[in-house]
């Protein structure tokens, strides 16, 4: 199941950290991201205490892209905004006219999102199996991206049974398809299952893309996809958790009007002469021809007849009937035969 044909693929350029605790990073990544077509440019939101204990350890790939020695809590801490940062983040997109979306990761911080009454509200991978976080979600009665990755189909199904019986509207969620390996590999991105968690649960779709380059992002637009969200920073380089798993601007934009390309080529499914094509018709297509001289009042016959362009005369489907049929007038070698 996707979004109608008039609804256009959203696509969210997924700043996340990639700001490094650091605002004007953060407004420097709008600016991008506004630049890029993306619709939507999306930070995470969190406090630290209310997100990890403080001898939690890092996850491996943000043991290898970040600093040495800390604990997740310690990492997390240095990667919290604050409340005037938002203020001024979401100030700068609407001068940018990019939207503003936030996931939020404890219960404090949806609340305090849910003041700017954002169009969305997106659930990440790790809140799939949180009750109260799912319920408190569901009760603010907005639209919802849910974030898949690290679960299973009965997680998927638990988390919407829930959302739904907390007051979400089953219409009003998209459910992302995803990996949490970053970067993930191909091998693991598993695209069908998008379309396997669509068709068993009825739902919109979308792709929440942790993979290197563009190709997995664009091929899943291709496969139904109604949303698309990407990691993007200013340098891979930096260091960080994300950056490494991350778009930069430049390959960003041109993700973006690739899948702006796709959604056109999609087109409506009936297939039929397009209007482009048309005038290449008889230049391509073939007619019945004399393949020698023919004198008046000879057979057609597999001996003085071929098929060649173009094809604006007697059409070779009606070879059958053109043989066996008396000449009408003499035809030169290679002149269109009619049969009057």
């Amino acid at each position: 199941m996707r979004r109608s044909k008039s609804e256009p693929v959203i696509i969210i350029a997924e700043a996340g950290v990639n700001h490094n605790g650091d605002v004007n990073i953060a407004i420097e990544l709008v600016d991008e991201a506004a630049k890029s077509g993306a619709d939507y440019v999306k930070f995470q939101t969190f406090k630290a205490e209310n997100l990890v204990t403080e001898y939690a350890k890092k996850a491996k790939y943000q043991q290898q892209n970040g600093e040495s020695g800390q604990t997740q809590y310690q990492m997390l801490k240095e990667l919290e905004l604050n409340e005037q940062s938002y203020q001024l983040i979401i100030k700068r997109c609407k001068q940018k006219n990019i939207g503003f979306l936030s996931s939020a990761f404890d219960l404090y911080s949806i609340e305090y999102l849910s003041k700017f009454k954002l169009p969305f509200i997106k659930i990440p991978s790790g809140e799939i199996t949180n009750l109260p976080y799912l319920r408190k979600v569901a009760s603010l009665n907005s639209k919802i991206f849910l974030s898949t990755g690290l679960s299973n189909m009965n997680e998927i199904e638990n988390a919407l049974s829930i959302l739904i019986k907390s007051g979400a509207k089953k219409t009003e969620i998209t459910v992302l398809h995803c990996n949490s390996e970053y970067p993930t590999p191909f091998e693991d991105v598993n695209l069908n299952a998008m379309k396997t968690i669509g068709e068993k649960f009825n739902v919109n779709v979308g792709y929440s893309d942790h993979t290197i380059g563009t190709c997995v992002p664009i091929a899943a637009v291709a496969l139904g996809a109604s949303v698309i969200e990407k990691h993007f920073t200013l340098d891979k380089n930096l260091v960080g958790p994300d950056h490494s798993a991350s778009l930069e601007p430049k390959e960003f934009r041109s993700m973006v009007e690739s899948i702006r390309s796709i959604e056109v080529a999609m087109g409506n499914g009936i297939k039929k002469i397009s209007t482009s094509e048309k005038k290449n018709l008889k230049s391509i297509r073939k007619s019945i021809v004399a393949s020698r001289f023919i004198k008046k009042g000879e057979l057609f016959s597999e001996d003085n007849i071929d098929i060649k362009r173009p094809g604006d005369g007697v059409s070779p489907m009606k070879w059958d009937q053109v043989l066996g049929k008396i000449a009408p007038k003499i035809f030169e070698k290679n002149q269109m035969i009619s049969l009057d």
